[in-house]
């Protein structure tokens, strides 16, 4: 059944420099959303996100925040020792994603039963043409 129409459009994203894209670029990997979630609890050190996040390499991870951290939305600070203690943590921008990141995940947490139901009607109506 298709849904009413908005009284106003967003922005479209089909443009090289829409911010929507350029944002969901990015939360829309398949590990910056789990990470920034883990880091909304508080500062965390690598080996402990790397517990935190189930299935997730090393590489990965490392290649991850680094992404995280080069778009403003988390923190990376090395304290010298033996070894190097290495923590990462939000910053204000990432905390401020949070409360929409937050209510994205609590929406699909919701509708994934209806999500579900409509990929299986779908996939009937595939497979009977």
């Amino acid at each position: 059944m298709p849904a009413e129409p908005l009284d106003e459009a967003p922005p479209s994203p089909g443009h090289r420099s829409c911010p929507v894209r350029d944002v969901l670029n990015r939360l829309g990997d398949k590990w910056s959303t789990l990470i920034l979630v883990t880091l909304s609890q508080g500062p965390q050190r690598f080996n402990a996100l790397a517990r935190a996040v189930p299935d997730i390499s090393r590489r990965m991870l490392t290649e991850t925040l680094r992404h995280l951290e080069r778009d403003g939305l988390i923190w990376r600070e090395v304290t010298p020792s033996t070894p190097p203690s290495v923590r990462y943590g939000l910053t204000p921008l990432g905390t401020s994603l949070m409360p929409s990141l937050t209510e994205l995940i609590d929406w699909a947490e919701r509708q994934q039963p209806e999500v579900v139901a409509a990929r299986v009607r779908f996939d009937r109506r595939m497979a009977n043409r």
